[in-house]
């Protein structure tokens, strides 16, 4: 939010912004999978430590924009910017497969929690200080998380046996960014259907989110503030399923159950926003939206990071944070196009269709996940 406050101060219009909007999700796209790698060859904490400083060097950049270029200029460190996937890393190399599920849900608990009070704040410094004082903020924050990474994230987060056989089964390329490499990690027993299944089940419902913005203005009517007050709505019920659900289902139900309920959840929600005609429909569909979400997110990462060997955890997490930029970059246009021609409806009907038939696919398919250990 306030990044759009600082970009109108400058002059940017909703086109330029959506250039920049998509530049962003461009780095991100390409820096997800090669952030991943180097986490594999150089450690979870050197990873974690990259990427606060990168939001260190992205914030310092945004406090000295002041004009449109060397906004454009700031948003280059966003290509190492991966906090999420830096700490899945940590998470993923200290806890066993089968306590990872809940540690990853409890994780993007804490992000939730950042998410919303980093919203609020920036909000009200914004409103009351100046556009930049965020940026200032910000920038100590991300200074402060780099110096956390580099005190108390230990130098090796694997156990000592897992260390030992990643030295072993490194993989063939040395490279940070290789497409052989990716076509390797989709080979392993059962990695491809699940992804397609993360790809695919949540697009529609991004493409949504993408064109929210307008849609609470056009369909539901609302001022900014009232859009700010159901984003907030929308970020408590990503804790609470986060913090208090998703930790418990996945303790007591296999992954494939949860895997399936997510997506037909996803598609019984396609049909409620196909026949939404208020916000407080919205509301009400909120609540399996977020929590079919959330459950796909943190099962498909747990799911595939015990696909691949301990050497590929990174890599694979890279690829999975790849995901929501993906959406971001080819968004805007077909979310644009959808909501011209078809309606705010077509975004509920294209998610019924394509979760209903993933669901179905999940039903049919041998997906060996009894397999996915580390090897």
């Amino acid at each position: 939010m306030e990044l759009e406050y600082l970009a109108k101060s400058l002059g940017l219009d909703s086109v330029g912004f959506g250039y920049l909007q998509t530049i962003f999700g461009v780095l991100q796209l390409v820096g997800g999978y090669i952030f991943g790698r180097f986490a594999d060859q150089f450690g979870a904490r050197a990873a974690l430590i990259l990427s606060c400083a990168s939001g260190s060097f992205f914030f310092l950049l945004m406090s000295f924009s002041t004009n449109i270029p060397l906004l454009f200029l700031s948003r280059l460190p966003g290509v190492f910017m991966h906090g999420i996937p830096g700490a899945q890393k940590v998470i993923t190399d200290v806890t066993t497969p089968s306590q990872r599920a809940g540690a990853l849900g409890k994780l993007g608990f804490c992000f939730g929690v950042g998410i919303i009070t980093g919203s609020a704040v920036g909000g009200v410094l914004s409103t009351k200080f100046g556009v930049y004082v965020p940026t200032y903020v910000g920038l100590v924050g991300s200074l402060i998380n780099t110096l956390i990474a580099v005190l108390w994230i230990p130098s090796q987060t694997k156990p000592k046996s897992d260390h030992h056989r990643t030295e072993h089964s490194t993989s063939p390329s040395g490279s940070l960014f290789s497409i052989r490499e990716i076509l390797r990690l989709m080979k392993f027993p059962g990695v491809m259907e699940v992804f397609i299944v993360k790809v695919f089940a949540g697009f529609p419902i991004g493409l949504f989110m993408i064109m929210f913005s307008i849609i609470s203005m056009d369909f539901f009517g609302l001022e900014a503030v009232e859009s700010g007050y159901l984003m907030s709505y929308f970020g408590v019920l990503q804790m609470v399923v986060q913090g208090l659900v998703v930790g418990k289902l996945a303790s007591r139900c296999s992954e494939m159950t949860l895997l399936r309920l997510s997506v037909f959840v996803f598609a019984c929600v396609g049909l409620g926003m196909a026949l939404m005609r208020t916000v407080w429909h919205y509301c009400i569909i909120a609540a399996p939206l977020v929590f079919a979400f959330s459950m796909l997110a943190t099962i498909t990462d747990s799911i595939l990071t015990k696909a691949v060997p301990p050497s590929d955890t990174g890599a694979m997490l890279g690829i999975c944070a790849s995901v929501q930029p993906l959406t971001r970059t080819v968004g805007p246009t077909i979310g644009g196009v959808l909501y011209k021609q078809f309606g705010v409806s077509s975004f509920g009907y294209l998610q019924l269709m394509v979760n209903l038939g993933l669901f179905v696919f999940l039903l049919k398919s041998k997906i060996p996940l009894e397999e996915m250990k580390s090897q």
